[in-house]
């Protein structure tokens, strides 16, 4: 990730990352690592949709963070139509790295009914 964002910063971080992302990570030490936890994100999303990178832009995914600094997935566009066909209405995920390692576990589903 590293290496990705160095070579042509803007234009990598546009394609891949919304605004929004772009600004948190940016505020972090170790800024590259913030960006490839939600790069393997957005993978793992694409993986749970059932689309792989075909069909989604990487930007109609949005890993934010919510006022006490969990991940949270935001679909927009063409994901979110993807999630509401396969009866995915709730994301939850899981961000980690160690060193030169990133990863993200997501879990989709349809969530609880409410009584």
């Amino acid at each position: 990730m590293k290496k990705n964002l160095a070579k042509d910063n803007y234009k990598f971080k546009n394609r891949i990352f919304s605004k929004d992302e772009i600004n948190y990570c940016e505020k972090k030490k170790n800024s590259s690592a913030f960006y490839a936890k939600r790069f393997a994100a957005k993978e793992a999303v694409m993986k749970a949709l059932g689309t792989g990178a075909r069909g989604i832009s990487w930007r109609e995914i949005e890993v934010l963070a919510n006022a006490r600094g969990k991940p949270v997935v935001i679909l927009h566009g063409r994901a979110l139509k993807r999630a509401n066909h396969v009866g995915i209405s709730e994301i939850e995920i899981s961000l980690s790295h160690e060193r030169n390692i990133a990863c993200a576990m997501v879990v989709g589903g349809s969530g609880i009914p409410k009584q």
